[in-house]
C-alpha cells in the first residue's frame, strides 16, 4: 500500500477518538481528502472505519441503559434509507469534491462552537412536533452523511446540543448509534455500485489500523477534554475543506 503515513495517522485518530467515545469518521475522510485517491474509495473506507471504532461504544451505551431509544428512533428511522439513497446517488468526482469541501468546512465550525446542554434533572419527554422535527433533521443529515461518506455525528451532536435536546451523555449516546446505522446503511449503498479502481488491500490496512488505535483507546479510557479533541478536529477538517476546495474546484 502507498502512503504508509495515513495507516499510522488512522491509528492515532482512532485511538484517540475512541478514548473519549468519538467514531473519528470526519477525519478519517479529511485525511484521505488529502491524496488524489478515486472518491468511491474515499467514501467506502471512511464509512467501514467509523462502524470499527464506533460498534463498541454503542454496545457499551446499549449495556448501561444510556439510550433513549425513543427519541433516538425517530432521528435514525428516516436516516437509515435516507443514507442509503445518499450513498446511492450517481455524481461526478468534481461534484463529489465540491460538496465534500463545503461539508467539512461547516462541520468545522460547527465543531468549534462551544455549547451548553441539558441538566441531568431537567430532561423533557419529546413532543409530537419534536418528533417530526428530529425525524426531518435525521433524514437530511442521513442523506447528506451518505452522499459525502459518513456517518453524521459530526453534524447531529452539535446541532443536537445546540437544540439543548438532551444532556451530553444521551447526545454521545444517541450520535453514536446514528453514526452506526448510518454508516452500515452507506456502505450497502456503495457496495452496490463498486468501481473497479478501489484497491481493497488499502482498505483493509486502515480498517486493522483503526480496529487497534479503536480498542486501545477505549480500554485506557484517557482523560482527554472533549472541547480540546472537538476543536483540535475542527482545525484539521477546516484545513482539509479549504485544500479539498482549491485542488477540485
Amino acid at each position: 500500500m502507498g502512503h504508509w503515513e495515513i495507516f499510522l495517522l488512522f491509528l492515532i485518530i482512532a485511538f484517540v477518538y475512541s478514548s473519549v467515545g468519538f467514531g473519528g469518521g470526519s477525519s478519517y475522510l479529511a485525511v484521505l481528502a488529502m491524496y488524489s485517491l478515486p472518491y468511491q474509495e474515499i467514501r467506502l473506507t471512511a464509512l467501514i472505519c467509523n462502524v470499527i471504532v464506533v460498534v463498541g461504544g454503542v454496545y457499551i451505551y446499549i449495556k448501561n441503559k444510556q439510550i433513549s431509544w425513543k427519541k433516538v428512533l425517530p432521528i435514525t428511522l428516516v436516516s437509515v434509507p435516507m443514507a442509503y439513497l445518499g450513498a446511492i446517488l450517481k455524481i461526478s468526482q468534481e461534484t463529489f469534491f465540491l460538496i465534500l469541501g463545503i461539508t467539512l468546512i461547516i462541520a468545522a465550525i460547527l465543531l468549534w462552537i462551544k455549547t451548553e446542554t441539558k441538566n441531568e434533572e431537567k430532561v423533557s419527554q419529546e413532543s409530537k412536533s419534536a418528533i417530526v422535527r428530529n425525524s426531518f433533521l435525521g433524514g437530511g443529515i442521513g442523506f447528506l452523511s451518505g452522499l459525502v461518506g459518513i456517518g453524521g455525528g459530526i453534524f447531529l451532536s452539535p446541532l443536537l446540543n445546540l437544540m439543548k435536546w438532551d444532556t451530553p451523555r444521551k447526545i454521545a449516546a444517541t450520535s453514536s448509534v446514528f453514526i452506526l446505522v448510518n454508516s452500515v446503511s452507506g456502505i450497502f449503498g456503495q457496495l452496490s455500485k463498486l468501481s473497479v479502481d478501489i484497491d481493497y488491500f488499502r482498505i483493509l490496512s486502515l480498517c486493522l489500523a483503526v480496529l487497534i488505535g479503536g480498542q486501545i483507546g477505549s480500554r485506557m479510557s484517557l482523560k482527554w477534554n472533549p472541547l480540546v479533541i472537538k476543536r483540535m478536529t475542527a482545525v484539521l477538517v477546516l484545513v482539509a475543506g479549504i485544500n479539498v476546495l482549491t485542488k477540485y474546484w
